[in-house]
Formats: structure tokens, C-alpha cells, sequence
């Protein structure tokens, strides 16, 4: 027998030290390190660094390890950890977009105590938790931060202390993370002063963030600074560059008659729009007619932004940075400059106008008979706004387009009754919006009820959408779909849950008839917009895609957004589709992801914007009258308090149950509710009741409320189908389709 050589120390201590560092570093736990930093991890000696380098090029030479951006990583499975992109929700919790989609296709949530410390935009790397899974998808940890996503940070300062400590409050991090500012040169920083910082040190979840003064926006009081500074926080784009608005300007402000030439001529025909009140960036005309046998030709003519911004100019380029206006209380940031946006793109009456139509024939069934898609010019020979068409259509003002609307009428409802039958909900909930002076100091709130005109536009929009997306589906075209995936079957459990406490009744597995028929009910009460946004969080949200998955929310196989180029840059995608050569699969991939992020970013931005202009507007209340009443509706219950929601504002606030009343609270878990265990006083979803406002805080965007009245468990059921509806006026921007 042939004995094995025996091994030397340095054989010996090389075994032990590889096997003490696999170990660690396929720890749950472990993220990439530096060689110092392992060093220091696993506290090597000086004199044994250099066969420590040894033993970490082994572990990548074998493949276990690698080493990038002067770190060194564990190569786990793909099934447990996977980089990618966080973003951030303003409730602290956040979703990270995985890099590389094809080996982990789902975004994975991240609770709000598994966040690290991440902002919105960092690469960072995660832990999926395969034992857990939310109504929000697959969730996981946040082990590292690979790369931070922006150098600067928007912040307010909340507290200067005795030793002139300026502490500041910044969205991103949240109310836990301390943020200690150290000041310019120049600056004299109060309390209120919003400003830009350039971060230091990010600091972790268990230490500070230091971030040195940058730039003054203006003060939390002044509300002329609202937009500015929103806009700053999430790094929007403001002012365009001169070399976008020259281009813009190059093109004159009238169609040229070369520009005409090749185009299908429509300007005869009688041609409207139909648009908010303040809108000024119309991009979508319509025309309808109706033969002797029934069937209608239905024109949906949008504006050929692509004429104009053609592909790699400044105009272009901007547009795909942007990727979207964003519309904030009173203000549009638009994505094109105003030159086309407001003027030469915009369909405005009796002007010619250079658009792309979609031509339909629909029987009287609404079924779809024939189709085409052509480069046109057209003459709108009037602008409707929302609340004119309605007066017309109800007889309340005369108009010679009285006959075309009632057409239009006619075919909504033909096209809304198939849309039911395939099972696509339509919830038609008004919506409430900030009305404000020119400086942006807000008035009031008003609800726009999303009546007839809406739904008419809303159906034709979607009708041209779908037909664009089969069309270029069966041309083999890649396509910048806008797809919604199928929730999970939890998640609609978990909504009938929520609407058997609000007091309604529906089976375990409602179908889509059964939903449509809840929400119309639910609609006619204090809640049901409430309930409906509840619903909507449930569903997946819907993104841009070169992968068609369908959508579900539609219940459509196959959708786009078209009709909207002028506001949406995948718009601009789909129409060069039509007619260009269109993009490859990898680079449409790039580009509808950005798209649907800043989509996101733009969303947060503008709610953003909205819950300050309505904080405000209470606080002007408070002032003239601290002690005027709100009604309001609790829509949750937790062992620890009540959320409410006050009516009038749609604002969300929540009361510690060490603030309700004069009892003691006790939860009962299987009803979903308090119960004062002196006063017999109980508090569930559902229940109506009266608030006083009682601390504003604009600073963190929170409003403090005393609860006032007591409703009676008896009284429940009878209060619950109370309705409430603000003022009413048709208003502003247009539903994202």
C-alpha cells in the first residue's frame, strides 16, 4: 500500500482557511466584500494575507466565487439571490426589477424592514424568500447595495438642535432614517427650508446619512415652490434643452402643404374633440358615420407626432428620457415641447392637422367587420370639452353636432356590452381633483364624474388600441404591448374578504359579472372608491412590454397604447412600428422598461404633489375654523387603530387606538373589529363617522384627527349605504388608458 505524502502547514493552513471561507461566504447573510473587508470579517493575520489571496483566486478558479468591481462574490443559485433595481414605494416598502428577466421574471417585493437603507434607483442584490409569498408577489431581502442610483437627495429640515445640528427629513429614506446635514458656506438654513443635498455617507438602517448642503429650493409654507420641488425630488426633467426647442421651432406653427402630399384627405368630413376643460394637447379626433344596414365607420384619428420627431434628433431624445408628461395639480410637465405639444401636434379646431387614423367598420352587434391604418390630414370643425358634449347630449345646449354624439352614444354602449361580455371590468368612478389659483395655491376639490362623454372616448380609444396591436402581431412586428398579468388567485380572496366587512355579499370565487355588479353598487356609497382603488392595488400593475402576456384588466390578448403620442413615448414606438422599420427585441426591451419606470416615478411624483395641495387646502380650513367636522369612513382595523378615510378629500390618516375615545379597546380578530369594553362601543370597516382635524404636518405629509362620533353597532348596516359625492364638475387631464 502506497501511503499519501504528508501535508505540509502551508498545505494545512490553505485546507482550513478555503473551507473556513466557503463557509462564510455561502452564508444566507453574506454580500460582496472587498479584500480588506473579508480580511477583517474573518479576522486573517498580516502574515497569512497572502495565501488568503490564494485560497479566494482557488474559489474562482473553481467557479464558486467571483470577483467584480473589486468585490467578491458568492455565486448561489439563481434561485436564491439575483441583482437588480429597486424601487421604492412611499410607504417604505419597495419592489426590485430583477436584471436579467428571463432567469427570475417576477418582481420581488421587499417589506419595508428589509430595505437596507436602499433608495429608489439602487442596483442592489437580494435574498428570495421561497417559503414566503405576499399578495404582492415573491418576496426577499435586501443583503447589499451594488451601486447607488443618484449622488443627491431632496430634503426638508425638521430640527435644528442646541448645538446646531440641522437634522432633515428626506421622502426617500423615510421618517426613520436620521439625516444630519452639514451646511454651505453661503447658506442660512431654518426649518421648512426644502433643499438638495449631496449624500456623504448613505449610512445604514443603524446609522446616520450625512449629506452636505447643495442648492435652496424655497420653504415648506410656500406653496409656489410645490411643482419646483417635486420635480427636483424624483428627478424629473424640467425646462428643455435650446437644441430640443429649436428643432420644434424649425417646423413653423402651420401644417406646410409638402407636408400633405401622400396622406388621405378627411379634412371634409365632420370631425371633433373631445378633451378636459384645461386640456391643451389634443391628440385624438374622432369621426362616425352609419350606413342604411346598421354598421358604423368609426375614424379614431391621433396626432403623427412622428413626422416631426423623427428617430436619434434632440426632440427624440429628450422624449425617450422623459418618456411621459407628468400632470401635477393645474401644471403639465409635458414630454414634448410646447411648439408641438400645445400647437402644431395638437388636433385644435379648424386648423389642418397631419395625424394617423384608424379607420373601423363595426356591425350592429359592435363586432369588429374590417379596418385600416393610414397617414391622413384632417380639419376638426369643433372642440368639446367633457362637460359641453354632456350638456348637448342632455339637451341643455343646442349644437349641429347633436346627431353625431348621440351616434357616438349609441356605439359605446355596443362596444361597453362587449367588452362586459368577454369579462373586462369597468369600474366608472369619478374621480377628485385639486383645483388651483395660478400660483398654485389651492381653492378646492372637485369630483368628476366619469360620465357618458368619458366612456364613449375611453371605448373608441380602446377599440383603435387593440385593433393596432393585432394588426402589428400579425405582421410580425416587435411590439411595445402594454400588457397586465392574472393576479394571483390569493389576491382576489383576500379582496372578497375586504368587501364582506365593508357590509356587501359576494362568493369566494366572484366572477366577473358578479364583480361588475358589486362595484356598481359599491360605487353609489361613501366607499366605494376606496374599495375600488383596494381592488385595483391587488392586480398586478400594468407595464410596457415587448413580450404580449395580454391584458388582463381589458380582457384583451392583445393591446398597445397608440392614441396618445404627444403625452406617451411608447405611443411614438407603436407608430413607427406602423410605418418605419421598427426596433430590435433587446433594444424595445431597454426601452419599455424605462418607460414603465418612469411611468411609476411620474405617478409618485404627481400623488405626491396632490396629498400636499390637499393638506393645504385643510389647513386653510383649520385656520379660519379649527373646529369645522369632516365625514369620514373607517376603511381598516388593526389591534393598534383604526385607518380612516376622509371623504371630502380622499385622504387616507390613521387613529391610535390610545386615541379613540374614553374605553378600552379590544380587537376581535374573527370580526375585524374594536370593541370598548365599558361603552359596548364598536368600530369596524365600513363605519361612518365624524372628524376634527387636529395637526398638519407638511413636512412628512401627515394630518392628525380626533375622532368624534360614536356610531352604534346597531346602526352599522343602515349607515353603510349612505352615498357622498363632493361638488361635481367635469375637469381636467385624461384617464391614462
Amino acid at each position: 500500500m502506497v501511503k499519501s505524502p504528508k501535508k505540509s502547514k502551508t498545505d494545512k493552513l490553505f485546507d482550513n482557511l478555503i473551507k473556513t471561507t466557503r463557509q462564510f461566504m455561502k452564508g444566507r447573510s453574506f454580500i460582496s466584500l472587498s479584500l480588506q473587508e473579508l480580511i477583517d470579517k474573518l479576522c486573517i493575520p498580516p502574515q497569512h494575507r497572502k495565501i488568503f489571496i490564494e485560497v479566494l483566486s482557488s474559489l474562482i478558479k473553481n467557479g464558486e466565487a467571483t470577483f467584480k468591481n473589486n468585490t467578491y462574490r458568492w455565486k448561489k443559485a439563481h434561485s436564491d439571490t439575483i441583482s437588480g433595481t429597486v424601487r421604492m414605494h412611499p410607504r417604505g416598502f419597495g419592489f426590485v426589477e430583477p436584471d436579467e428577466p428571463n432567469i427570475f421574471p417576477e418582481d420581488i417585493f421587499i417589506p419595508k424592514h428589509l430595505t437596507q437603507n436602499a433608495v429608489d434607483g439602487d442596483k442592489v442584490e437580494v435574498l428570495i424568500n421561497h417559503e414566503s409569498i405576499s399578495d404582492k408577489g415573491p418576496e426577499g431581502k435586501i443583503m447589499g447595495i451594488l451601486e447607488r442610483g443618484r449622488t443627491h437627495i431632496a430634503g426638508i429640515i425638521r430640527e435644528i438642535d442646541k448645538h446646531n445640528e440641522i437634522i432633515a427629513y428626506v421622502p426617500l429614506l423615510g421618517l426613520s432614517q436620521r439625516v444630519v446635514v452639514q451646511p454651505g458656506t453661503d447658506s442660512s438654513i431654518k426649518i421648512g427650508d426644502r433643499i438638495i443635498m449631496e449624500v456623504v455617507d448613505w449610512g445604514s438602517k443603524d446609522s446616520e446619512t450625512v449629506c452636505r448642503f447643495s442648492h435652496y429650493l424655497g420653504h415648506i409654507d410656500d406653496h409656489k415652490c410645490d411643482i419646483k420641488a417635486a420635480i427636483e425630488e424624483y428627478e424629473l426633467r424640467g425646462d428643455f434643452p435650446i437644441i430640443a426647442i429649436e428643432e420644434a421651432q424649425e417646423f413653423g406653427k402651420i401644417v406646410k402643404k409638402k407636408d400633405m402630399v401622400d396622406r388621405e384627405d378627411f379634412r371634409e368630413q365632420e370631425c371633433i374633440t373631445i378633451d378636459p376643460n384645461t386640456a391643451k394637447d389634443f391628440d385624438d379626433a374622432l369621426t362616425l358615420t352609419k350606413e342604411k344596414n346598421g354598421n358604423y365607420h368609426l375614424g379614431v384619428h391621433i396626432a403623427d407626432v412622428t413626422h416631426y420627431v423623427r428617430p436619434g434628433s434632440a426632440l427624440d431624445k429628450e422624449a425617450q428620457s422623459r418618456c411621459n408628461s407628468t400632470y401635477f395639480p393645474g401644471y403639465c410637465l409635458p414630454m414634448l415641447p410646447k411648439e408641438l405639444s400645445n400647437n402644431l401636434c395638437s388636433l385644435r379646431p379648424n386648423v389642418n392637422r397631419l395625424t394617423v387614423s384608424v379607420l373601423m367598420e363595426i356591425d350592429k352587434k359592435g363586432e369588429l367587420v374590417d379596418y385600416r391604418i393610414t397617414r391622413s390630414v384632417i380639419r376638426s370643425c369643433k372642440r368639446f370639452t367633457y362637460e359641453e358634449a354632456k350638456q348637448v347630449l342632455d339637451k341643455e345646449k343646442k349644437s349641429p353636432h347633436y346627431t353625431l354624439l348621440k351616434r357616438m352614444e349609441k356605439l359605446c354602449f355596443l362596444l361597453k356590452d362587449k367588452r362586459f361580455e368577454r369579462g373586462s371590468l369597468d369600474l366608472a368612478l369619478p374621480e377628485l381633483i385639486v383645483i388651483v389659483d395660478e400660483e398654485g395655491l389651492p381653492d378646492r376639490t372637485e369630483y368628476v364624474e366619469y360620465d357618458i362623454t368619458h366612456q364613449l372616448v375611453e371605448e373608441f380609444m380602446l377599440k383603435a388600441n387593440e385593433v393596432v396591436a393585432r394588426h402589428l402581431s400579425e405582421e410580425e412586428h416587435h411590439v411595445a404591448y402594454r400588457v397586465h398579468e392574472t393576479p394571483p388567485s390569493e389576491n382576489l380572496k383576500d379582496f372578497v374578504a375586504l368587501a364582506r366587512a365593508f357590509g356587501f355579499e359576494l362568493p369566494d370565487a366572484p366572477t366577473q359579472d358578479e364583480l361588475q355588479h358589486f362595484f356598481t353598487e359599491a360605487v353609489e356609497t361613501p366607499y366605494g372608491q376606496h374599495l375600488a382603488a383596494c381592488y385595483i392595488r391587488r392586480m398586478r400593475m400594468a407595464v410596457y412590454s415587448p413580450e404580449n402576456i395580454g391584458h388582463y384588466g381589458l380582457s384583451l390578448t392583445h393591446y398597445c397604447h397608440f392614441t396618445s403620442p404627444i403625452r406617451r413615448y411608447a405611443d411614438i414606438l407603436v407608430h413607427r412600428t406602423l410605418f418605419d422599420q421598427g426596433l430590435e427585441q433587446e433594444q424595445l426591451e431597454l426601452i419599455t422598461t424605462h418607460c414603465s419606470e418612469q411611468e411609476r416615478i411620474s405617478s409618485r411624483a404627481e400623488s405626491s404633489v396632490k396629498l400636499l395641495k390637499k393638506l393645504r387646502l385643510i389647513k386653510g380650513i383649520y385656520d379660519d375654523n379649527p373646529q369645522y367636522e369632516y365625514d369620514a369612513v373607517i376603511t381598516n382595523v388593526k389591534p393598534w387603530g383604526i385607518t380612516i378615510e376622509i371623504l371630502a378629500y380622499m385622504m387616507e390618516s390613521f387613529i391610535h387606538i390610545s386615541e379613540i375615545g374614553n374605553d378600552y379597546f379590544e380587537f376581535i380578530e374573527r370580526e375585524m373589529k374594536l370593541m370598548g369594553r365599558r361603552t359596548g362601543t364598536g368600530y369596524r370597516s365600513g363605519d361612518s363617522v365624524t372628524v376634527m382635524l387636529r395637526h398638519v404636518d407638511f413636512i412628512t405629509l401627515e394630518s392628525k384627527w380626533d375622532l368624534l362620533s360614536e356610531i352604534p353597532e346597531e346602526e352599522h348596516r343602515s349607515k353603510k349605504r349612505r352615498g357622498h359625492r363632493g361638488k361635481q364638475k367635469q375637469y381636467k387631464r385624461k384617464r391614462s388608458r
